[in-house]
């Protein structure tokens, strides 16, 4: 039998503000452990929270750009559970009625194309602390810095099919949070998180059977590991006639496996109830538009304005709307180019500007020298390998122009004909057995020719007066 899973992601981000979700203690990562507390944030009787107004913009934010219905009144909720990270024997959540509901995220899956997830809701809640199994032998240590950190909870429709699915959806959903200024969305600070739900059923069948939460999983590729390994244990204990258990899971990311952890909850578990101590938030008509009107532009707004203004095929809109600080430098630097520079801008962009980059998200060269760069190449100054060189050593120490770094290069091309066609018939002279071979019909030689050429001017001659030069000697 043919089995297809089924996966709906709950996706926890941190929001970048300076200060906790219900006081001011700072959310700031790294700090020594228990430095950012207070009575609110450690659950102290007698302490009263207040909603963190910049927390609740940056998640309406984020609920805006994907789609969502923005409610005019949401409540906060307690979430009960009783484990040491939690202070205060219960999180501070939304349930019933959450921030948001009801949005959508364009993806492209890698086996069934475009692709639309539905967003099932987006709500504001506060994180727990953390908990340390190898600080002290023997025992637990707790660090309440985290605890209080405003969070959003992004929960997904059961739309995702496959484990490279839920990837390209959390790279999809991060580059919108991304470009919203919502969160940094760094997993290896915990910015992002992610649990997996998955089960499994019958290709083409439309049932929801049993599911299993994934937990732990530390990177996008991590995630997609996960699920292909529980994928892969459901099916093979579905075929041993074993039922699915209802179960939270671990991923060992060392082992590639996943492991039982406990039973998973469901929400009545929880025993939700209002927040009495935080009354409803109530957001207006007028500052729900104001906040819309504010967005940027987005991402696959982005990718279809390049295509239609730069004449950009899609695969090539996607590499350079990657992050907003990338889609910036490129249309600012296709300005710098001309009109109708889009391609060429594109070409230098993707092929050697990126390759400067130390995070695969900032280009640290600025447009105007890159363009410096290019216009050399165009006025045949220096070849366009050298150009490499040149826009290596600006990107390291962008103090000089280009000019002046490729003469400190010694990059400068040699057009003079004069001193070219001295070098080419030295060239023939010393290599009169491939000259009498080229001009017997081995016309492949004319590349090896080329080289000694440029070898004898030390790389400056400019590659196409050689190749003029050859040729007009070669018939001599």
């Amino acid at each position: 039998m043919t089995w297809e899973a089924v996966v709906g992601l709950e996706v926890h981000v941190q929001l970048l503000t300076r200060t906790k979700m219900f006081c001011g203690c700072s959310s700031r990562f790294g700090d020594p452990p228990n430095t950012n507390v207070c009575p609110v944030c450690l659950g102290l009787p007698g302490a009263l929270p207040a909603p963190n107004e910049q927390a609740v913009r940056l998640a309406v934010r984020a609920a805006l750009a994907l789609g969502c219905t923005v409610h005019a009144r949401s409540i906060f909720a307690r979430k009960n559970y009783f484990y040491p990270d939690l202070p205060k024997g219960y999180q501070i959540s939304q349930f019933e009625e959450p921030l948001a509901t009801g949005g959508a995220l364009e993806i492209v899956s890698p086996e069934r194309g475009p692709l639309t997830v539905r967003i099932k809701r987006l709500h504001l809640e506060e994180d727990a602390g953390k908990s340390f199994h190898d600080r002290v032998p023997g025992k637990t240590a707790v660090d309440f810095n985290r605890s209080g950190v405003p969070l959003v909870e992004i929960v997904s429709e059961p739309d995702l099919r496959s484990p490279a699915e839920a990837r390209a959806y959390l790279t999809a959903l991060k580059q919108v949070l991304k470009y919203v200024e919502v969160s940094d969305c760094n997993m290896e600070e915990g910015s992002l998180r992610v649990d997996a739900n998955l089960s499994i059923r019958p290709a083409g069948s439309s049932e929801l059977r049993t599911r299993t939460e994934v937990k732990n999983m530390n990177s996008f590729s991590g995630v997609e590991r996960a699920l292909t390994a529980e994928r892969a244990r459901q099916i093979a204990a579905t075929e041993r006639g074993e039922k699915i258990e209802q179960r939270t899971m671990l991923f060992d990311a060392g082992s590639g496996e996943v492991r039982p952890m406990r039973s998973k909850e469901e929400s009545h578990d929880y025993r939700y109830f209002p927040e009495p101590d935080i009354p409803p938030l109530v957001l207006s008509e007028a500052w729900r538009a104001k906040e819309a009107q504010a967005l940027p532009e987005l991402p696959a707004a982005k990718r279809e304005r390049f295509e239609r203004s730069f004449g950009l095929a899609a695969a090539e809109s996607a590499v350079v709307t990657a992050t907003a600080a990338i889609a910036d430098y490129f249309e600012g630097f296709a300005a710098k180019l001309g009109a109708n520079a889009g391609k060429e801008a594109w070409n230098w962009v993707a092929n050697d500007l990126l390759s400067l980059s130390p995070d695969g998200e900032t280009i640290p060269l600025p447009a105007d020298l890159a363009a410096e760069v290019v216009e050399l190449v165009r006025s045949a100054k220096v070849s366009r390998q050298a150009a490499k060189r040149v826009l290596a050593e600006l990107g390291a120490a962008p103090a000089d122009t280009a000019l002046a770094v490729a003469q400190r290069l010694g990059l400068l091309q040699v057009s003079d004909t004069g001193a070219i066609e001295g070098w080419v018939w030295q060239t023939l002279d010393a290599h009169g057995a491939e000259v009498a071979r080229y001009k017997s019909g081995e016309t492949k030689l004319m590349g090896f020719l080329v080289g000694q050429v440029m070898k004898r001017s030390a790389g400056q001659a400019d590659p196409k007066v050689v190749n003029a030069a050859l040729q007009k000697a070669l018939k001599d």
